[in-house]
């Protein structure tokens, strides 16, 4: 029998019961979608959970003030940074650039427009640091810093909010009641591990500590951010910061860190793990449809053994070989499995698609994991489904196969 003979018998035999062929074929549609479908879960997970550390790098480093947690409880002082560590810091060889960060909250107003929005003081190389862009104007620059200036550079969404104009350079907003000039507009980021980049304005920090916050620690900061040179060491990098701050800070050999440096490269290192963990998680919940849809297919292929057992018998009686026998079973297991594969693979690329573009607008990464699952299902299933009825059809007895009714 050539090709073509065995794929047309297998057609016309599965034909000849419809709905039974049909519901087998869905229990495979079904698990190679949700195979997919998870695959593409998985796939955007890690993607944005990449694309958000990566707005900042892994050459970032961020230290913040205050000793890590135990039992619930922060030890140690919260304002155990100030702007002279930084400083320091900023003189190790391996460092491009570092910026002391003070966050807070604002009230902004814009002739009768309001906006609450994020307002952060720091020093020019935070531009650098967090790998910001300008659409409009310029970053304020030291003399800001030294002259504690009323500049600011706004985000984009906050442009919007107060209804300024495309190119709001040159005007006057007001942030508790102080008037600011805004000198730049940064470039669209969106949301990143450190919030929205978009909804925030951004002032000298000798400003923000006094015109605005009116602290009593006019030196202490929240936080200090700094970005390695490209060939830097992070883990050493880590070291020399610990070490030098436990010094500045006095801190003896019993005394725990009074504030927390986290290496922005081991964090995503972290998180690629954890979606890589999730994502197999989820391809081993959709197996198990594949696993129901196999025996699916194996219990189908064995009712029609049972079925077409005086057919057999012809076959043999007539000079059919065991293998012929056995050949013609799995490739109707076979073209079962394909055509479930198939479709399941159609359904799941453009369910995930769909979804994602259309109602979460958001562009789903597509793998080629999906397809080279559902070719392999296609054989592998369809091979391990069929062969224990083949086999089993194959060694059936001429005589009794004849007897069959």
């Amino acid at each position: 029998m050539t090709i073509y003979d065995i794929a047309k018998e297998s057609w016309l035999s599965i034909g000849g019961n419809k709905m039974r062929s049909f519901l087998t074929v869905l229990g495979i549609v079904i698990g190679v979608m949700a195979v997919v479908i998870m695959v593409a879960v998985g796939e955007t997970v890690e993607k944005q959970v990449t694309d958000q550390f990566s707005s900042l790098g892994t050459n970032t480093i961020m230290i913040r003030a205050g000793a890590a947690q135990s039992a619930g409880v922060r030890g140690g002082n919260r304002n155990t940074l100030t702007m002279e560590d930084a400083q320091y810091i900023g003189q190790l060889p391996d460092v491009a650039a570092v910026t002391p960060v003070q966050n807070g909250s604002a009230q902004v107003v814009f002739g009768n427009k309001n906006w609450a929005t994020s307002l952060v003081g720091c020093y020019p190389d935070y531009a650098t640091v967090q790998n910001i862009e300008m659409a409009y104007g310029t970053f304020f620059d030291s003399s800001s810093v030294r002259n504690a200036s009323t500049h600011a550079v706004i985000g984009p969404e906050t442009a919007t909010e107060l209804g300024l104009p495309d190119d709001p350079v040159g005007q006057v907003i007001r942030i508790q009641s102080t008037p600011f000039t805004i000198i730049g507009v940064t470039r669209a980021k969106g949301d990143s591990t450190m919030g929205s980049q978009d909804d925030m304005i951004i002032i000298p920090i000798t400003t923000l500590k006094k015109r605005l916050s009116g602290s009593r620690f006019y030196n202490s900061v929240q936080m200090i951010s700094l970005k390695l040179y490209q060939d830097a060491d992070n883990n050493i990098v880590t070291d020399q910061i610990t070490a030098l701050l436990r010094q500045r800070h006095n801190l003896k050999d019993s005394d725990a860190d009074d504030f927390q440096v986290t290496d922005m490269k081991q964090v995503m290192e972290t998180m690629e793990t954890v979606t890589g963990y999730l994502k197999m998680l989820l391809v081993a919940i959709a197996a198990v449809s594949l696993l129901v849809g196999s025996i699916g297919i194996m219990n189908m292929m064995l009712v029609s053994v049972a079925e077409r057992t005086r057919e057999i018998g012809i076959r043999k009686a007539i000079g059919a070989q065991e293998k012929v026998i056995i050949i013609q079973f799995l490739s109707e297991s076979i073209l079962i499995s394909f055509m479930g594969s198939m479709v399941g693979l159609l359904l799941g690329i453009g369910l995930s698609q769909g979804v994602g573009r259309i109602l979460l607008n958001y562009n789903v990464p597509f793998s080629i994991w999906p397809v080279v699952v559902s070719v392999t299902v296609a054989v592998v299933v369809g091979l391990v489904s069929g062969v224990v009825p083949a086999i089993k059809a194959s060694k059936l007895n001429p005589i009794d196969s004849l007897r069959y009714e």
